[in-house]
């Protein structure tokens, strides 16, 4: 299943956050939720905010797509979340859905596994109003770029987060180095830096079209994190049952979480 690489221009003019959706978080059907990887990944979130205590002012959180449940758990940890994605249709999608807009996809029973995570009491209601207070907007992002928000200059930030994105920005894993050290120009130090991708992945297919996705492993992941001046708090791989059809959609072996503190700036 291998596939040319697929750019930057190409997700702009092509992808489809609805049938995104609907393969990989359909309730019933989709292949992130049928093989683990968004319970992993919402435990992973809870346990970062909510136990280890990571919180602050600000976070990014990069290459959102049109999903929001990764934020779901850092609303109640940050002052502001900062949404960036480098798709005007992914951003938009966003933000319909941080509105709760008629059409958009239903995220109520994710909401509430997080609600009941978090064991306060609160609603589905009260955590989508949290979450749109929350996150103040959605801003145009290259992470090939050095500074990934160009033109705009922010303050450096307490946490920038990327779930499931990096991997398909790159075209070969110098890039994805590179991607790393642009995204960490964004973050103070002693800020930290959440991470979750999917290993062993060439390519995966979404609203009819096959996309490419770089080649990770967790060796690779460890060394470029390290290598880009953080020191990693925890990490996580979970591995996947082979099933045929799924892996003719996204062919992926594992997932992994990483949750890594920034101690130096590399140039």
């Amino acid at each position: 299943m291998e596939t040319d690489f697929t750019d930057k221009d190409t997700y702009q003019d092509l992808f489809d956050p609805e049938g995104y959706l609907d393969t990989y978080y359909n309730p019933k059907s989709g292949l992130l939720v049928v093989d683990g990887f968004l319970d992993f990944v919402l435990r992973k979130l809870h346990d970062a905010f909510c136990r280890r205590g990571v919180k602050g002012k600000t976070l990014i959180d990069i290459g959102h797509g049109p999903t929001i449940y990764q934020d779901l758990s850092a609303c109640e940890s940050f002052d502001e979340i900062i949404g960036a994605d480098y798709t005007d249709v992914n951003r938009k999608y966003y933000e319909r859905s941080l509105r709760n807009e008629p059409g958009t996809f239903n995220w109520d029973a994710v909401i509430q596994k997080v609600c009941d995570m978090e064991g306060k009491g609160m609603s589905v209601e009260e955590k989508k109003k949290k979450l749109e207070n929350t996150v103040k907007k959605t801003l145009k992002c290259d992470v090939l770029q050095k500074n990934p928000l160009e033109p705009l200059v922010l303050p450096k930030v307490d946490c920038v987060m990327s779930i499931g994105c990096l991997e398909c920005a790159c075209s070969d894993l110098d890039t994805y180095r590179n991607v790393l050290k642009n995204v960490s120009t964004l973050l103070k130090i002693g800020g930290y830096i959440i991470i979750s991708e999917i290993l062993n992945c060439s390519s995966y297919l979404s609203g009819g079209k096959r996309f490419s996705c770089l080649v990770l492993t967790e060796e690779f992941m460890r060394s470029a994190i390290a290598e880009t001046g953080f020191e990693i708090v925890d990490l996580e791989v979970i591995y996947r049952k082979y099933d045929k059809d799924q892996y003719e959609i996204c062919n992926h072996d594992s997932s992994l979480f990483v949750l890594a503190r920034k101690v130096k700036d590399v140039k």
